[in-house]
Parts: C-alpha cells; structure tokens; sequence
C-alpha cells in the first residue's frame, strides 16, 4: 500500500483529503506544520507529500527542501491556494513534482498520484543485468 503525507496547517483540509485518500486505499498520515512533517517523512517514509505552500512559521518551499534532504526519492505535490507562476517555478526547480491549486480538483489529484505511483513502480522495477549482452 503506497503511504502519503498530507501536510496542510487547516485541519479540515488535512482531514478531508485524508478521508478521500483512504477511501482510494491508500495509508494516509497527515502534519499540520512543516517540522511534524519532516519528522513524519523521516518515521513513516511516505512514497507521496502533499504539501501545503503557504503555512505559518516554516513555509511549504523551506519544507520541500528539508524533506528533499531526508529522502530525495519522494515524491512532493505542492498544494496552494495562490496561483502564482514563480513559486510553482521554484518549488519545481527545488524538487517539486507537482503543483496544484485549491480548492483541489479530487478527479486530477487522483491522475496526478497515480502516474507517480506509476514513475515509482518504474523506478524500482528490476534492471536487466548488464552482464546478458555478454551470454
């Protein structure tokens, strides 16, 4: 079962997308600040964060970079309610996979985890060896 962080500082938002999510099947934890949730990445090495942008004290980029340290592999959704150009640019060039707008459109959260589900099943597929070319 594939675990995601939903990290957002409105605890319905956090509750709503929880429900949500594990009615998909997934195990679902969730933060309300950006240092539970570095602690929650380092305890329960989610495969997904869903990460709030705008938070009180430690914000969603100083966040995003602090998980990325932790673990570099996981995938990290921004989530915002600000549409702007320039955050989403550098929370991408900071190691963002995605960056979406609330209110959240559920159908294209739902596309969104599952083609990185899928980039997660790729990457740890086997490799064949490199030594068959030489049978």
């Amino acid at each position: 079962m594939k675990r995601i962080l939903v990290v957002d500082d409105e605890i319905e938002a956090c509750n709503a997308l929880k429900e949500f999510l594990s009615l998909k099947g997934y195990e679902v934890y969730t933060a309300l600040d950006g240092p539970t949730a570095i602690d929650k990445v380092k305890e329960v090495r989610p495969h997904i964060v869903l990460l709030d942008q705008i938070m009180p004290g430690m914000g969603g980029i100083e966040v995003l970079k602090e998980i990325k340290k932790v673990d570099p592999a996981v995938g990290v959704i921004m989530v915002t309610v600000v549409n702007d150009h320039e955050q989403a640019k550098e929370a991408l060039e900071v190691g963002a996979y995605d960056y979406i707008t609330k209110p959240v459109d559920l159908n294209y959260l739902e596309t969104v985890l599952m083609v990185k589900i899928l980039d997660l099943v790729d990457d740890a597929s086997p490799q064949p060896s490199p030594h068959l070319s030489e049978v």
